[in-house]
């Protein structure tokens, strides 16, 4: 069984997505070519704002979006502990200093109540991480920031809902992923920002082609950060069945938290007035070395999302910082196989597996 199956959903696409590369090749252009910006039309009328720029990977999106905002070394950058290590990887490139706040327990997003008190005169951007799939409390942080400009670090998140709206769309930035694996993958990488700011948006555009206002006028400093045509031409084809890949990721992420429901797992929590498009289907349990071995024995694959928080990992480490609940969690999540093509008959399967797992 796989974890994510992307062949799948390759066989369901292959004849839409062999055409649009196909298309590409027939052109030649292979750099900005017009699926670049048939995408961003296409993605920024999805998410319901007016800009989207798509670069080279999510990582990309993040550091460009911090580029935009002229994030500067010693400059602070509020975040999560619990999160995979591009968020804070491009804060530390530009010399700035991440400043962490820990998770909700239940949700493993960030803990917005938490953000106020670690605002500082030096504090220029807060950057929380919709994790899983789930958007965090993004109107409680604007609210808490004051003014702050927030980036929603959504590479797992791209085609949730939170009151009504899409991810990427809810704050000053939003940034996420086109990694194969995410909710809406390419086949290499690739990511996407998204604002409503003109002046915003058209600073990314520059910075992503090398601070290029005209060609050979490089007005700001920038970066290599295009995304390429042929990956622009995979989503968009990935686009003709994503409505339906949402709808079967909920159906699916549902019918995992009803099949767990007796048995000693904490389900991930799902606010009310937001869903989670299940990035990847994560619980935490105890005893996760033992159960995953059994788990493999038994033809079932799992990952750790994430095993250790960003400041016990050893080029961010802060021993003198203590975040019980990420600690906790690092310690405690697994993630079950999860696609938009798997079937009944597979969950039931893992289920079984993760029942016999845990009562052996």
């Amino acid at each position: 069984m796989p974890f994510i199956d992307l062949k799948a959903q390759y066989a369901a696409l292959k004849t839409s997505i062999d055409a649009r590369i196909q298309r590409v090749l027939d052109h030649g252009q292979y750099i900005m070519g017009p699926e670049v910006k048939e995408l961003e039309d296409k993605l920024a009328a999805y998410v319901g704002v007016k800009h989207c720029i798509t670069v080279s990977s999510g990582t990309e999106a993040l550091l460009i979006a911090l580029m935009v905002l002229d994030l500067k070394p010693g400059d602070e950058v509020i975040t999560t502990p619990f999160t995979f290590a591009a968020t804070v990887e491009v804060i530390a490139l530009l010399g700035a200093v991440p400043v962490y706040v820990d998770i909700e327990p239940d949700t493993c997003n960030i803990d917005a109540r938490l953000i106020k008190a670690a605002i500082t005169p030096r504090t220029r951007a807060i950057m929380p991480v919709s994790l899983y799939g789930q958007v965090c409390d993004i109107d409680d942080i604007k609210a808490a920031a004051a003014g702050i400009p927030v980036i929603e670090d959504a590479a797992q998140s791209f085609g949730a809902s939170y009151k009504g709206r899409k991810s990427c769309g809810l704050s000053t930035f939003g940034a996420t992923s086109f990694f194969p694996s995410k909710p809406l993958g390419c086949y290499g990488d690739g990511g996407a920002l998204f604002t409503d700011d003109d002046v915003l948006a058209q600073a990314a555009r520059e910075i992503r082609v090398h601070g290029q206002s005209a060609r050979y006028t490089h007005t700001r400093v920038g970066v290599g950060g295009r995304m390429d045509t042929i990956q622009c031409a995979v989503v968009l084809a990935k686009l003709e069945r994503f409505d339906w890949e949402i709808a079967q990721r909920l159906k699916i992420g549902a019918r995992y938290q009803d099949l767990l429901a007796d048995l000693p797992v904490q389900r991930l929590a799902v606010r009310e007035d937001r869903d989670c498009v299940w990035a990847q289907f994560t619980l935490q349990l105890n005893n996760r070395p033992e159960v995953q071995r059994r788990l493999s024995e038994a033809g079932i694959p799992t990952a750790i999302h994430y095993p250790k928080p960003l400041h016990r990992q050893p080029a961010y480490a802060r021993p003198d910082l203590h975040f019980p609940c990420a600690e906790a969690a690092a310690q405690r999540v697994m993630s079950l196989p999860m696609s938009a093509d798997l079937s009944e008959a597979q969950q039931d399967a893992v289920i079984a597996a993760l029942r016999q797992a845990l009562t052996h």
